[in-house]
C-alpha cells in the first residue's frame, strides 16, 4: 500500500482521538534547525488572537489487538487496515511543515503487536525528527498503558506532550466494555508522567542543561455516554486526575456508535449536548473556583442540558442572591452566572475608581440577559419582582429556546464543544 492510501486511513481513523489542544510548551529552534513551538501551542484549534493553528494528527496504524467493543479499531471490526514505518511518519511531518501545510506532530496508534512495541515505533520516530533532522516544532504522542516505564521515560525526553486515555470512567465499564484493559494499568503511567515531570522540574533548577521532559504536561481522554456511568462520576473522576496527576486537560468525547454490540447504547445522534455541559462543568473547575461537589451530587447527578452548569448551580443555591456588584469579591464574581474571568477582573479593576452601572457592565463583556438574575447595581436590581428560581429558569430558557430545541449535530457546531475553550455557550 503506498503512502497516501495509509495516510488516507490513518489520518480519518484519528478523528475519534480529540485529546490534542493548544500546548504550553515552547520549545525553540536550534541554528540549522526546522520548526518551533511556540508558547500559543499547535493543534486543529484557535488560538486567542483567532489564527487557526495545525498539526499533522494520525495514527501509526489501525491494527490492534485488543477488541474493545466501543471503538472502530477493535480486533473483530472489519475494516481498512495500515501501518505507517517510524521512516514514512518523518517523511511526511518534514515535508507536509516545510510546505507550511503543518506547525506540529499529534500522533496516535491502535496496539500493534504489544504496547512496548508500538512504544518502541514511537522512540524511533521522535528520536528522528529531533535528532537526524533537527525539528523542533511541537510534538504530541500518545503513552500506551502496559509499555514499560524506562520506555514511556525515554520518549517523553523528545516530545512536548503525552497523553494517556483513561476511555470509560469506571473499571467495571472497562471490564464490560475492554476486558483486556483496567484502570490500574492506565492510571499508573500517568502517576510515573507526572512524577518524573517534577523530578525534571527538580533539576533543570540545579542542571540548566539538563534535557527537557513533556514540558507542555501530560492529558487524556474520556468517553460520554458508551456506559450508564453518570455525570458525577465523571467530573468527580476529572477532578481528582487535575489534583492527583497534574494534567493539563480532561477531554470529554461522545460516544459515537461504532458497533452493534448489544452492551452498548443506542443513540440516533451522539450526546454532544452532555458532552458540551461536561466542558462547561470542567472550565469550572479550573479556572473558576468551583469544586465537582457542588456541581452535582448523588441526587442530582447528571448536568441539566437546558442550562449550564453555573446557571443550574446559581438556581439551587438561589439564596447566594442576588449580588451587590460593587460589593463582592472577585471570587464570588464569578460565580454569578454570565460573568466571566475577564469581565469579573475588569469589574475589579474598575471598581477603584466609582461604582459600576448595569451600563457599564456590558461594556465590560458581562452577558446581562442571564446576569440580571444574580445582581444588583448600586443597589438596583433588574431581574424578575421575585427571587424564584423556577420563573428565572423559565426566563432564561426560553431566552436560548433556539439553542435547545434539538439536539447539536457535530456539524451545526461552531467554535463549539471541540475547541480549546472547551464550551460553545458563554457561562
Amino acid at each position: 500500500m503506498d503512502v497516501i492510501n495509509k495516510l488516507q486511513i490513518l489520518a480519518d481513523a484519528a478523528k475519534y482521538d480529540v485529546s490534542c489542544s493548544s500546548s504550553g510548551s515552547s520549545r525553540s529552534n536550534k541554528r540549522g534547525g526546522l520548526g518551533n513551538a511556540q508558547a500559543a501551542g499547535i493543534c486543529h484549534s484557535w488560538s486567542d488572537d483567532g489564527r487557526c493553528i495545525s498539526l499533522l494528527k494520525i495514527l501509526m496504524s489501525n491494527y490492534c489487538i485488543y477488541d474493545c467493543a466501543y471503538c472502530v479499531n477493535r480486533l473483530s471490526n472489519d475494516l481498512p487496515r495500515a501501518t505507517f514505518t517510524p521512516e514514512e511518519i518523518v517523511d511526511i511531518t518534514i515535508n507536509f511543515y516545510k510546505r507550511n501545510y503543518i506547525e506540529g506532530l499529534f500522533l496516535s496508534s491502535a496496539v500493534v503487536k504489544s504496547p512496548n512495541h508500538t512504544m518502541e515505533m514511537f522512540k524511533k520516530v521522535v528520536m528522528d525528527l529531533r535528532e537526524k533532522e533537527n525539528f523542533n516544532g511541537y510534538i504530541h504522542i500518545k503513552a500506551i498503558p502496559g509499555a514499560d516505564k524506562d520506555l514511556i521515560d525515554s520518549v517523553g525526553k523528545y516530545v512536548d506532550r503525552m497523553s494517556v486515555n483513561i476511555e470509560l470512567p469506571t473499571d467495571e465499564g472497562l471490564k464490560m466494555l475492554a476486558p483486556d484493559k483496567n484502570h490500574n494499568a492506565i492510571l499508573n503511567p500517568m502517576k510515573n508522567i507526572k512524577n518524573e515531570i517534577v523530578r525534571n522540574k527538580e533539576e533543570k533548577k540545579i542542571f540548566k542543561n539538563t534535557p527537557k521532559y513533556v514540558p507542555a504536561g501530560q492529558t487524556t481522554q474520556l468517553i460520554v455516554g458508551a456506559t450508564r456511568d453518570s455525570d458525577y462520576k465523571i467530573i468527580n473522576l476529572a477532578e481528582g486526575l487535575y489534583k492527583g496527576y497534574d494534567l493539563k486537560r480532561v477531554y470529554y468525547s461522545a460516544f459515537i456508535p461504532v458497533s452493534q454490540n448489544p452492551l452498548l447504547p443506542r443513540y440516533e445522534k451522539p450526546p454532544l449536548i452532555r458532552e458540551n455541559r461536561l466542558y462547561q462543568a470542567d472550565w469550572l473547575l479550573r479556572f473558576y473556583g468551583f469544586e465537582a461537589g457542588e456541581l452535582l451530587d448523588e441526587k442530582n447527578e447528571n448536568f441539566d442540558l437546558l442550562l449550564d452548569p453555573k446557571c443550574d448551580w446559581a438556581l439551587r443555591n438561589i439564596h447566594h442572591f442576588p449580588m451587590e456588584i460593587n460589593k463582592v469579591d472577585y471570587n464570588l464574581l464569578l460565580r454569578v452566572p454570565g460573568i466571566g474571568v475577564k469581565s469579573a477582573l475588569r469589574i475589579v479593576s474598575s471598581r477603584r475608581f466609582g461604582k459600576v452601572t448595569f451600563d457599564d457592565l456590558k461594556k465590560m463583556g458581562v452577558v446581562l440577559k442571564r446576569a440580571k438574575y444574580f445582581i444588583t447595581c448600586d443597589g438596583k436590581y433588574f431581574g424578575i419582582k421575585s427571587m424564584d428560581s423556577n420563573q428565572i429558569k423559565k426566563n432564561i430558557i426560553g431566552m436560548d429556546e433556539s439553542i435547545y430545541s434539538k439536539q447539536l449535530s457535530m456539524f451545526e457546531l461552531q467554535g463549539g464543544v471541540f475547541n480549546e475553550k472547551g464550551s460553545g455557550l458563554s457561562l
